[in-house]
């Protein structure tokens, strides 16, 4: 078990597991399956918290505005260091979009 502390608006790399045909461009780790025409491979998510839960859980935004529960301590899960945080800046969700979230939740 790791020990992260995760708050509302962490910057995070959630690294994805895919399968299929056709790998698009940011993805690495490509293994060709066995015997067919699929490939594994995996793709680096870049989200905000957008609240922490109970039960060790976060909610996890996207970029365009989708949500995602994940376990606190997924190996697949970390927190966006600084030169990622730089380097993808555009592929992480903006500020506003959680504000707008909250605001959501607390007016419903």
């Amino acid at each position: 078990m790791r020990n992260h502390t995760y708050q509302a608006g962490d910057l995070v790399v959630y690294t994805l597991p895919k399968q299929g045909p056709t790998p698009g461009p940011r993805a690495r780790s490509i293994h060709p399956a066995r015997m067919g025409d699929d490939y594994s491979y995996l793709v680096d998510k870049f989200w905000m918290v957008a609240e922490v839960l109970p039960d060790n859980k976060l909610r996890l935004v996207t970029r365009r505005g989708k949500y995602r529960v994940v376990v606190a301590d997924d190996l697949l899960l970390h927190k966006a260091g600084w030169w990622q945080r730089f380097r993808n800046r555009g592929r992480f969700p903006a500020l506003e979009l959680l504000q707008a979230s909250s605001a959501e939740a607390h007016s419903a």
